[in-house]
């Protein structure tokens, strides 16, 4: 049976036009063509974005944390484009002089009530999180541990944020730092050894790979609290050595075991499996 594996996008309808978004931890992405295409009306909304970038130098130089670069169902089938959260498409509203931006941004309001009510009660983003892993077929178990690695790496992007640790792009070396450590694996060579194109790694992780990632976020999160780790460099120092903590764990785990705890296998692979059993 011919099963092709799709992304967790969805698509909701602003007078008439649709605009496609993704959940991507913890809250909803938007696509950024597709926001300005209905702004503007515009038949090029990846020039207008170029051109609204460059007569805003302000919005330019924070382009980068904006945007994230997440994969949606497009015309030409599942590829990466350029999304943003609720707070960021207001940012770029400020810089579209668009008759429709007020009523837009109502819009957009009542489509992130979902997210502001999970704000309040946190509880009820992990119940939806939960959800939608159960739905593709997740057990309970593996559920339970994907959830707390979610709440361990909040914290630790929290406490990144609160050392003077700026912007995605920062917390992708010092993650790519303790997973090093962690696997002798950086997530790109990990999704490599997985054989992931776009996918999150974390949701193709074994119950063991996932401990092991959640000790050496958790480790990172310790020490640098120990020892007031601030800036950039310092915290990448402390994420080495977090990573160090798990990664000599893992190995001891190995040398007992006689096991390797990193392994090819990806939950594509799975359920792939499990519906060709089915037929």
């Amino acid at each position: 049976m011919n099963n092709p594996i799709k992304s967790n996008s969805q698509v909701v309808v602003f007078n008439n036009s649709k605009i496609r978004r993704i959940f991507y931890e913890g809250a909803w992405w938007f696509v950024v063509l597709d926001v300005v295409s209905v702004l503007t009306d515009s038949k090029q909304p990846a020039g207008y974005i170029k051109d609204m970038k460059r007569r805003d130098n302000g919005l330019n130089e924070v382009w980068v944390d904006l945007v994230q670069s997440l994969t949606v169902e497009t015309d030409g089938g599942v590829q990466k484009v350029n999304c943003a959260n609720t707070e960021g498409i207001f940012r770029i509203i400020q810089s579209i002089p668009s008759p429709k931006a007020e009523p837009f941004k109502r819009w957009l309001a009542k489509v992130g009530y979902q997210r502001v009510q999970e704000i309040e009660n946190p509880e009820l983003a992990i119940e939806r999180a939960r959800e939608i892993y159960k739905a593709k077929g997740y057990d309970d178990a593996w559920i339970e541990k994907r959830m707390r690695s979610i709440q361990v790496r909040t914290e630790l992007t929290d406490e990144w944020k609160s050392r003077g640790v700026g912007g995605n792009k920062e917390y992708a070396i010092l993650t790519a730092e303790i997973s090093k450590a962690t696997f002798d694996m950086t997530p790109t060579e990990y999704k490599q050894l997985k054989r992931l194109n776009r996918e999150n790694l974390r949701d193709h992780m074994t119950d063991l790979e996932l401990i092991f990632s959640m000790l050496g976020e958790a480790s990172t999160t310790e020490i640098a609290r120990g020892k007031d780790a601030q800036g950039f460099s310092e915290n990448k120092a402390a994420s080495r050595e977090g990573g160090d903590v798990a990664g000599k764990a893992r190995k001891d785990l190995e040398t007992r075991t006689g096991k390797k705890i990193t392994t090819r296998q990806n939950y594509l692979e799975k359920t792939q499996k499990q519906v060709e059993s089915d037929d």
